[in-house]
């Protein structure tokens, strides 16, 4: 008998720091990522550099399910960008964003 693996989200984000705004962006992720591993639902997030000395980043985060996903999203607006304003004064124009559900298998979760 085969049991239906439950699947997890993975929040995968690329952007790029404004002009002049590299060390800035990097420290607002990277504390952005930091806020989402402490809050249960997440089960990993971590910043990753390009490698052709860039500032694009890949920014990626794993989430329980949706529901997980949308109370910590939330949470960042509501905590971080109200204390700092919020990335859109040091990212380098619109963020490609995408979600997609992952079986635990493959992350070696279970």
């Amino acid at each position: 008998m085969s049991h239906k693996i439950k699947k997890v989200f993975i929040e995968t984000v690329v952007c790029g720091a404004a002009k002049g705004k590299g060390a800035r962006f990097l420290r607002m992720l990277e504390t952005r990522q930091a806020f989402k591993r402490r809050q249960d639902g997440c089960l990993a997030a971590w910043v990753a550099n390009s490698t052709d000395g860039t500032d694009m980043v890949l920014v990626q985060t794993v989430f329980n399910d949706r529901q997980a996903w949308k109370k910590i999203s939330d949470e960042v607006l509501k905590v971080l960008d109200a204390k700092d304003g919020g990335l859109e004064s040091v990212v380098a124009g619109p963020p490609l964003i995408g979600m997609f559900e992952i079986d635990p298998r493959h992350l070696k979760l279970e």
